[in-house]
C-alpha cells in the first residue's frame, strides 16, 4: 500500500476516499491502517484533515487491539512502552518533559499514566525513539 502512493492528500475528504474509516475487523485491515497511521506521523505539519484523519485511525485501531488483543503487548500501556525507551536512553522524567516541550511536572504525570500523550507528543516521541506510533496507542 505505502509504494503505490507517494503521499497522502491533505484533504478530509480525500483521505477518506483513499481509505473509509471504518471499524477494524482483521489482521490485514488493522495493518493497512497501522501502515497509514505511520505514514500521517512522517508528516512534518499535518493539515486540520490530517489530524482528524490520523485521530480516528488511532482511535479504530486502538478498539480494534483492545477487542482481539492482537498485540502480544496489548497489557503494556503506552507509559510502560515509554518508561522502558527512556531507561533504554537513560532519561528521567524531567528530560522526557524538554523533549516534549512541556512543563517539566508532566513528564512525571506522563510516566505514571495519571496524563495523556498527545498526538504530537507521539509523534515526537517516535521520531525520536525510532519506533513506530502505534507503541504509543
Amino acid at each position: 500500500m505505502t509504494s503505490t502512493l507517494k503521499s497522502l492528500p491533505g484533504k478530509l475528504v480525500d483521505l477518506i476516499s483513499y481509505k473509509i474509516p471504518v471499524t477494524i475487523t482483521s489482521v490485514k485491515e488493522h495493518k493497512t491502517t497501522l501502515e497509514i497511521i505511520d505514514r500521517l506521523m512522517q508528516i512534518p505539519k499535518l493539515t486540520k484533515g490530517q489530524a482528524t484523519y490520523l485521530q480516528t485511525l488511532v482511535d479504530l485501531v486502538h478498539c480494534y487491539e483492545e477487542k482481539h488483543e492482537q498485540n502480544k503487548t496489548s497489557d503494556v500501556s503506552a507509559p510502560d512502552v515509554l518508561k522502558m525507551l527512556m531507561e533504554e536512553h537513560e532519561m528521567n522524567a524531567s528530560d522526557l518533559a524538554r523533549m516534549l516541550g512541556v512543563h517539566v511536572s508532566l513528564g512525571s504525570k506522563i510516566l505514571k499514566g495519571d496524563r495523556a500523550l498527545t498526538l504530537e507528543h507521539i509523534k515526537l516521541l517516535s521520531e525520536c525513539f525510532h519506533v513506530s506510533p502505534a507503541v504509543f496507542v
